[in-house]
């Protein structure tokens, strides 16, 4: 979030543009993005089989979860499925 707070040159971050997004929002977007795909569950299971690292689409829910400016870019109150009662916090 730092880095697109500083390329905003001062920006407001949470007012909507033309297309009906605020750059808050639009970040955690192409950040979903970039993980997108569709694997069939026979696919998935051997994934989690064999491959240490998690589906993609924990990658995403589980980190963005836990991060307070997807909360307010998205206006998730805490307790509901995308804001965790107990968001994990490292720093």
């Amino acid at each position: 979030m730092m880095a697109l707070e500083d390329v905003s040159q001062g920006k407001d971050l949470d007012t909507k543009e033309a297309d009906g997004w605020t750059p808050r929002q639009r970040f955690f977007l192409s950040y979903a993005n970039s993980w997108c795909n569709n694997v069939r569950p026979e696919v998935a299971r051997t994934i989690v089989l064999t491959n240490p690292h998690s589906l993609p689409k924990y990658r995403v829910n589980n980190v963005v979860t836990n991060v307070p400016d997807f909360r307010k870019a998205f206006g998730c109150k805490v307790g509901q499925p995308m804001a965790r009662e107990n968001a994990c916090r490292v720093w």
